[in-house]
């Protein structure tokens, strides 16, 4: 489109217009769009597209555009039946049920799990629900893909403990407390270093030191960066509400505990979880029995009761949990709380998942179906254990009476291989794992810049002689007319 106008002395001058008349070709505001275009197209070719190009190689898909809202998505079949596609964030995937020649020993309930290095340890627990036992067994793990090995046995507790607590500190194993061969609470606490090349331990010993001031079993554990916490149990009396801590010394190891503030219920058999400056205490039962409560502590930042609870809290509504439960198993993964199992007055196998968010609020307890315990995994008193991104199920007590068997289950669903949205995409990538997919992702991002930066060097070129480019583009043309 052009539009006349008078020029110097009267003279008709045509004054283009472009984008559909709306511009005036020699205008600042097309040039100013023109500028933005080649901008943008530099950053493309010099930036975008050698950084997908780089993440295309080692990662199994990658996003181009701005996919916020996709109406496609195609999930990985690794997540398993009846998953939803995205898979909701921290959900857990369906169980499996190990084989039989990963199954403990002997079947036992109410033990202690803990991992040392790449061992996984099952402490003490009882046959029958009742009768405390020394044993301990150890089974070799590869957190990566979630594989264990064939258990062994190790050193025996120097006194059989029921629902003893366990934690490791600094590379040495310590069981705190617990219920003895008569059903007691106990304020002992033994310790033992694991051999650092194979994991076994050799001997248990007596921590004199750090003995609880009162008998305690099935209490919650947690380890801080600078000591353990301790909080409810069962004392002499009952369900308790005590708090206390044991502080790391300047080498490293627990010293005497001291008390902190007192939890506003009394609580046993439930699970502790450190997530930044806040304790969950979740699950377990008070003295009316199992509790859907939510307790939170929050720890200290002054300076002279630093890493302290001072104080406690109870979950406002959504977040408690849905459903009391008695003998339920918990554990705690990537600031994720998760809790299940167990029995109820209701359907049982539910399995339960929060994310407090940066205040120490939990607004919701999310269930996703396909990730409950399926019918035969009906489990209580079960330990669990997490190693990588994935969660094991120790023994427990069944219908069918006490197991020796093994469930696991991924916490880390597989996100969608594909997906189309609005504004944009994700698509399938190489995944080419380790040093060499590392190489290869440097050496195909520096191909595609060169590759871009001389074709902006030809695109140049091609404007600056835009003659001889227009003469050498209808040479062609009128070559490829040329009948054959």
């Amino acid at each position: 489109m052009a539009q006349q106008a008078l020029g110097a002395g009267g003279a008709t001058v045509t004054r283009k217009r472009v984008l559909f008349g709306l511009l005036d070709a020699n205008g600042w505001a097309w040039a100013g769009v023109k500028a933005l275009f080649w901008f943008t197209l530099i950053i493309a070719l010099m930036g975008y597209l050698p950084d997908r190009a780089l993440y295309f190689t080692i990662f199994p898909t990658i996003d181009v555009g701005l996919n916020a809202v996709s109406v496609v998505n195609l999930c990985p079949t690794e997540n398993g039946e009846g998953v939803p596609c995205p898979v909701p964030p921290a959900a857990v995937l369906p169980w499996e049920v190990g084989p039989a020649e990963l199954s403990l020993p002997q079947p036992r309930e109410s033990g202690a799990t803990v991992q040392s290095g790449t061992t996984l340890l099952y402490i003490g627990g009882s046959t029958n629900g009742t009768d405390a036992v020394t044993s301990v067994y150890g089974s070799a793990i590869r957190s990566t893909v979630g594989n264990l090995s064939p258990w062994t046995e190790m050193a025996p507790l120097p006194e059989p403990r029921r629902a003893a607590s366990a934690v490791v500190v600094a590379g040495t194993v310590y069981v705190i407390g617990g219920f003895d061969a008569a059903g007691a609470p106990t304020a002992t606490v033994f310790a033992a270093t694991p051999d650092p090349a194979t994991g076994a331990i050799a001997e248990w010993q007596s921590a004199d030191a750090l003995a609880l001031p009162q008998p305690r079993g099935a209490a919650s554990v947690a380890v801080a960066g600078d000591g353990i916490i301790l909080v409810g149990g069962t004392g002499p009396s009952g369900p308790t509400a005590s708090a206390w801590k044991s502080a790391l010394d300047a080498q490293g190891a627990p010293g005497a505990w001291e008390p902190m503030a007192d939890m506003p219920e009394r609580r046993t058999g439930a699970f502790a979880s450190l997530q930044g400056s806040h304790l969950f205490v979740y699950g377990g039962s008070s003295e009316s029995g199992p509790t859907p409560i939510v307790l939170r502590g929050d720890v200290s930042a002054e300076t002279d009761t630093a890493g302290l609870i001072l104080s406690w809290g109870v979950s406002r509504e959504g977040g408690t949990l849905p459903l009391p439960r008695e003998g339920a198993s918990g554990w705690s993964n990537a600031g994720t709380l998760y809790f299940g199992a167990g029995t109820g007055p209701d359907a049982q196998g539910q399995v339960w998942w929060a994310t407090p968010n940066a205040n120490g609020d939990i607004t919701e307890w999310k269930n996703m179906p396909a990730g409950d315990l399926p019918a035969e995994l009906q489990l209580k008193n079960s330990a669990a254990a997490v190693s990588g991104s994935f969660v094991f199920l120790v023994g427990g007590d069944t219908a069918q009476g006490v197991t020796s068997g093994i469930a696991r289950a991924s916490l880390a669903p597989k996100p969608p291989y594909f997906q189309l949205g609005i504004l944009g995409a994700t698509i399938p990538g190489l995944g080419i794992e380790g040093e060499v997919g590392q190489q290869l992702a440097y050496l195909v991002s520096a191909g595609v810049a060169t590759a871009n930066f001389v074709l902006l060097i030809l695109v140049g070129l091609a404007f600056a002689y835009r003659d001889r480019t227009r003469r050498l583009v209808m040479r062609v043309l009128r070559r490829d007319e040329t009948p054959a």
